[in-house]
């Protein structure tokens, strides 16, 4: 199995670009910026990903976030995540960016885009992959910071495929942005949004009733609610499911106890991702690996998973087309 999935070409559809910065690399931009980062080594930075819970690994992510200050930054942040990703055969990648976590600290809109662009552009020259950039409110701040982030972004529009919602779930419900995304789905953008991770199965029923979503990120809760996840299956919905994050921010207590082969039997149009691979341990083979054995999941489920990705996907008809070509290709010789 190990060597049918390391093979096999993977679209991923859920990761944020912050949460690739790699201990290593995160103190290398530490360096060049004169930041501290109140960590003494890698290694020292790595033995702080024991978390509680979402908050507590949020707290982490956004004091690593003062490293990138430049175009470069975001250049060389961008580019170690899609080289590492080539790695594992993904050939299509839309990541997150979190436009106000650094409008906060006075960094511009232009320079995130022009260093996150140049990885990608150069990607596609030197690593034959396409991707495609999801920018994120955080719904732990205002609705009107959120139309701000969006008005500031609009300069940079032809670069962004959708915007999505991330941060910390709890107390701040989908419904609180609906003017925002409503206003992002009417200048043409696709919907996604972080829901049913640390709140409940509500918080997913309100995710598509309220903000008409194209993909729910995370979405494993909707198994509290059975009419939930019967709905879920009849309208495809996909949901972005990262298995590792998961059982790392203690949605789950161990990856036995995971939802994605439930719910994948249970017609759901789940994929599979990363998250924020440098803190949750895992990138998109390790994913798949470790689900697979923990669940016992068949070569066809892995097959339907990678299938799901590429349906799943914010492409044109042509490069879907590839895509499915590549994929069905490589199943037709595995046999």
């Amino acid at each position: 199995m190990r060597r049918l999935v390391e093979g096999m070409p993977k679209v991923e559809l859920h990761m944020h670009l912050e949460g690739s910065l790699e201990p290593e690399l995160l103190f290398a931009l530490a360096r060049r910026n004169d930041i501290d980062i109140g960590f003494a080594s890698e290694d020292s930075l790595r033995a702080a990903y024991d978390f509680a819970n979402l908050q507590s690994f949020l707290d982490i992510y956004y004091a690593g976030l003062r490293v990138l200050l430049h175009e470069r930054d975001f250049h060389d942040m961008a580019w170690s995540y899609l080289r590492r990703v080539r790695e594992d055969n993904v050939l299509h990648a839309e990541v997150f960016l979190a436009p106000q976590a650094h409008l906060r600290r006075g960094i511009s809109v232009r320079t995130m885009f022009d260093g996150v662009r140049g990885a990608m552009e150069r990607a596609r020259g030197e690593l034959g992959m396409t991707t495609g950039l999801i920018l994120v409110f955080q719904r732990q701040f205002s609705e009107e910071e959120a139309f701000e982030s969006l008005r500031a972004s609009e300069p940079f529009a032809d670069r962004v495929v959708g915007f999505g919602l991330g941060g910390a779930e709890v107390g701040n419900r989908p419904g609180k942005f609906a003017r925002v995304f409503a206003e992002c789905r009417a200048q043409g953008f696709r919907i996604v949004a972080h829901a049913g991770e640390e709140g409940g199965a509500d918080y997913v029923r309100e995710t598509v009733e309220v903000l008409g979503v194209d993909r729910i990120d995370h979405g494993v809760r909707c198994e509290e609610d059975p009419a939930l996840v019967r709905e879920l299956a009849e309208s495809r919905i996909p949901l972005t499911v990262c298995p590792l994050s998961n059982l790392k921010l203690k949605v789950v207590r161990r990856l036995e106890d995971h939802a994605m082969a439930r719910l994948l039997r249970a017609g759901l149009a789940v994929t599979m991702n990363s998250d924020d691979p440098s803190y949750f341990g895992g990138y998109m083979n390790d994913n798949y690996l470790a689900t697979q054995a923990a669940l016992g999941l068949t070569r066809e489920e892995i097959r339907e998973i990678a299938r799901n990705g590429v349906a799943a996907a914010f492409v044109d008809a042509r490069r879907r087309a590839e895509l499915s070509r590549m994929l069905e290709d490589y199943w037709a010789k595995a046999g």
